[in-house]
């Protein structure tokens, strides 16, 4: 697949295009959302098992709400079904991709722990309460290096992840083909992907000033800001139509604006 470079200003053209989809159902994307959250926490609370199964079982989910997010720009409704989307079509390879994380993630504590940072690793990997803050950050301090590399390879490892539950799901891509190109789209784009994380983190800043209440609204922007990424970063097979897009189409170009 041919992967489109673009400006940097489309980082913040994103999160409109973002909330134009979310505007449109967003009672039902906060449902849709709360379900997850929910869902997690309580798989995550099996023991042993728990936690690894999030791993594997978030591409499946992500891949339905980007499923949503397709219906929504195609100009159908949103339903709670789209959740599960992800479990009626490339299921297999959509887990495998979570596996395939999840490995990831291992070898990246491997390596922490192997330069020194194996309290820090304990911790994380333990799900529980960290300590009280001074010991926390002198378990830190005493991680040394490996925090450092822990941080380089986890950014590498979502970068990678960004938009491979799309690859997979619509565009057919084979799980590693899909991590590679998804790297390899982020890297292109790093410009928009900058400005497009610096807004977010001034837009999450003013979320939470009010009870984080604005974050009702914030993470299903977030959600289908990443399907507009994906949609302009790896656009649809262009297809001649006599009829102008609609005006109120949240993806029409905007004149003038880059």
């Amino acid at each position: 697949m041919e992967v489109k470079h673009v400006a940097a200003g489309h980082g913040w053209l994103w999160l409109k295009q973002g909330y134009a989809l979310f505007i449109k159902s967003p009672l039902l994307w906060m449902v849709l959302l709360m379900i997850c959250f929910i869902g997690a926490a309580g798989v995550s609370l099996v023991p042993v098992v728990g936690q690894p199964l999030v791993s594997l079982l978030t591409p499946v989910i992500m891949a339905g709400l980007m499923a949503g997010c397709r219906t929504l720009e195609e100009g159908e409704e949103l339903e709670l079904a789209h959740l599960f989307s992800g479990f009626q079509n490339m299921t297999n390879q959509l887990v495998t991709l979570g596996g395939i994380t999840l490995v990831a993630q291992y070898l990246i504590f491997g390596v922490m722990i192997a330069v020194g940072g194996g309290a820090l690793v304990t911790i994380l990997m333990s799900g529980e309460q960290p300590p009280d803050p001074n010991a926390f950050a002198q378990i830190i301090a005493g991680a040394g290096i490996s925090v450092m590399i822990g941080m380089v390879l986890f950014s590498v490892l979502l970068m990678a992840m960004q938009f491979a539950p799309m690859l997979v799901y619509f565009n057919k891509v084979a799980p590693i083909a899909a991590l590679k190109l998804s790297l390899s789209a982020f890297l292109a784009n790093v410009g928009a992907m900058f400005v497009y994380g610096m807004i977010f983190i001034g837009l999450a800043i003013i979320a939470s000033i009010p009870m984080m209440l604005g974050w009702l609204v914030l993470i299903p922007v977030m959600i289908t800001s990443i399907y507009a990424c994906y949609r302009d970063i790896f656009p649809p097979v262009a297809i001649v139509s006599a009829e102008p897009p609609q005006a109120d189409d949240p993806f029409k170009p905007e004149q003038g604006t880059f």
